[in-house]
């Protein structure tokens, strides 16, 4: 019986200056009915490339395929563009890596859904829009039916990735590629989301490959592995046997950069990622770093933080009643599932949204009643490192430009000087000097990730608001990023507000971590006592749901799935509860569940 898919030779060039380059080389692999195949490499390795390359999605005389690609054994190469509409979306579904970039901001996110119902299942319009509010559903977006009709910019980017994967599955297609599908997705929705692509798979006989640089989700879910590097494909296999016998170095590099959840011991303060010799891809576990003063004064302050959205039917309650310091040189860590808060709450620390109520104190200086000048001052040592790096670059103007501008526009550089001091940061965060002249667009995801890291380093602030920093980096990269700002951390005493939902980075990166579930901090306290004594229902669920990169030990129970996301839309005269905490060790703060976690999940 032929694969779904097969890929033969396939060698893709980009046209350039000099004339035509090969991006990716001689690559070939399959995918069964019914079979997971993981493609896995560092970020620029050709991954991305190759499903764009399945899918003839590359610009038409910019890109050049050779070699066959072969769905149920016709050669994509050779159909017709109207052949190819009908594949798109009807035989292969896709989940890209980046959603806002891939959903239409003019289009209500139901009619996007719909759409594809109505022109590969010939669904009336009412038909369509009831398949996609089940869709929906099925991902657990809250509230579904009364969201259908919002746009893409109204959703978090965890909950845009949902969207997509919606529309990807709607037609139940023989083949999906899936490009970083649970990038943007906690622990919990991950595991309940893989499961559910498993389930469709196994109902549909459907093949799947997988574009991730997610070990541990390789482990959990493929059945087969690819690696590739540079743009060739260096190793494949069984991945039982890529985890237990790696051949190649790199392939071993990669395992060995893997954070890995329980691994840090009595350790107080944040420990480096391992350190991997290139030449035998062996690798040393990182030094601890210095912890941080316990007498110092904090460098930020937030008390009592609410922010709250007026919606047509209601007032969302996306942060409410949020309090926490940060020292010098210490980070805090916020994790929590897609649309709890954590990135309102970085938000509103630099005043990127306004809170309702509460106040935030930065280095002394209360930034809710700051002016336009004071606010510009605080800012200067107060950056954020945005979740989307393509939607917080200008598209328009190279990232060299981007990297200088904040330099220029504080004055704190010439533009001789800015230009040195960018091609220093693009070094520093793995790039050369060199691509200070390309554009974003020109980048891949994790690229465009560094470069924004860059960004946020160029005025060497005293506190870094890190949204989701690390989540599109390749394992090796996120190592070496992360190592980078625990360097600049010992060296500048930076502090970082460290939003995450990989959990292992979290351990490894954190003094302190906050736990958040629907707008509230329900648990607070330091690194060790959060993971190594949960008290929280909702934190050991999120501790329990971390993918362990290791295939034999593969869970096969389902997850445990709770039938929605409660929704943080609440009734006008809606009045918040006073939650009350119970300090269970010194500075570990756990909320009342009686008082508060049973009561919203019957909510």
């Amino acid at each position: 019986m032929a694969p779904v898919l097969a890929i033969e030779n396939l060698t893709t060039s980009f046209k350039t200056a000099e004339g035509w380059r090969a991006v990716i080389r001689d690559i070939s692999l399959s995918v069964n009915a019914g079979e997971t195949v993981a493609i896995v490499g560092e970020s620029g390795s050709g991954k991305s490339v190759t499903a764009l390359s399945a899918l003839r999605l590359l610009p038409s005389g910019k890109a050049r395929c050779e070699g066959r690609i072969l769905l149920e054994g016709k050669d994509l190469l050779k159909a017709s563009e109207a052949e190819m509409r009908s594949v798109r979306g009807g035989s292969i579904g896709m989940i890209f890596q980046e959603p806002m970039t891939s959903l239409n901001p003019v289009f209500t996110i139901g009619n996007q859904i719909a759409e594809a119902l109505v022109i590969h299942q010939h669904l009336s319009w009412s038909a369509a829009e009831a398949e996609a509010v089940r869709l929906m559903e099925r991902v657990r977006i809250p509230a579904a039916k009364a969201r259908l009709n919002e746009y893409p910019h109204k959703f978090s980017g965890g909950m845009r990735q949902r969207v997509m994967i919606a529309m990807a599955l709607a037609c139940r297609p023989k083949l999906l590629i899936a490009d970083e599908p649970t990038t943007a997705l906690d622990v919990t929705i991950q595991a309940e989301i893989l499961y559910l692509i498993r389930e469709l798979q196994r109902e549909e006989n459907m093949g799947v490959l997988f574009i991730t640089h997610d070990m541990g989700v390789v482990a959990e879910v493929a059945d087969r592995t690819v690696v590739m590097f540079r743009g060739d494909m260096i190793e494949s296999g069984p991945t039982g046997q890529i985890f237990a016998a790696p051949k190649e170095v790199y392939t071993k590099s990669l395992l060995a950069s893997i954070p890995r959840l329980g691994t840090m011991g009595e350790a107080k303060a944040p420990r480096r990622f391992p350190e991997v010799d290139a030449k035998t891809g062996e690798a040393v576990d990182g030094r601890e770093m210095e912890d941080v003063a316990q007498t110092s004064a904090p460098i930020l302050k937030v008390a009592n933080l609410a922010v709250r959205f007026d919606a047509p039917n209601g007032r969302v309650h996306a942060v409410e009643d949020v309090s926490f310091d940060l020292k010098p040189g210490e980070t805090l860590s916020l994790v929590g599932e897609s649309g709890c808060g954590k990135s309102t709450t970085g938000r509103a620390v630099l005043r990127l949204v306004n809170a309702s109520a509460g106040s935030v104190v930065i280095d002394g200086q209360d930034v809710a009643s700051a002016g336009t000048k004071e606010l510009r001052a605080i800012r200067r040592h107060a950056q954020m490192i945005f979740q989307d790096p393509f939607a917080s670059l200008n598209p328009r103007i190279t990232i060299g430009s981007a990297i200088a501008e904040p330099m220029l526009s504080h004055g704190l550089a010439g533009k001789r000087e800015a230009r040195e001091r960018v091609a220093a940061l693009l070094e520093q965060v793995g790039l050369s000097g060199a691509v200070a002249d390309r554009y974003p667009h020109e980048f891949s995801g994790g690229q465009r990730q560094r470069i924004s890291i860059a960004r946020a380093l160029a005025l060497e602030p005293k506190l870094i608001v890190a949204d989701e920093a690390v989540s599109a980096l390749d394992v090796s990269v996120k190592a070496q990023v992360s190592n980078l700002l625990l360097d600049l951390q010992e060296k500048h005493g930076l502090s970082y507000l460290f939003i995450s939902h990989d959990m292992a980075v979290v351990e490894r990166m954190s003094h302190r971590v906050a736990v958040m579930y629907l707008g509230e901090i329900v648990e607070i306290g330091p690194r060790a006592a959060i993971f190594d004594n949960p008290q929280h229902p909702y934190t050991r669920r999120l501790i329990s749901a971390v993918p362990i990169p290791d295939p034999s030990r593969r869970a096969m129970a389902r997850p445990l799935l709770s039938e929605e996301i409660k929704s943080p839309l609440r009734p006008f005269d809606y009045v918040p509860p006073k939650r009350t905490y119970q300090e269970v060790s010194p500075g570990h703060f756990v909320q009342d569940t009686a008082s508060a976690w049973d009561e919203r999940l019957t909510a």
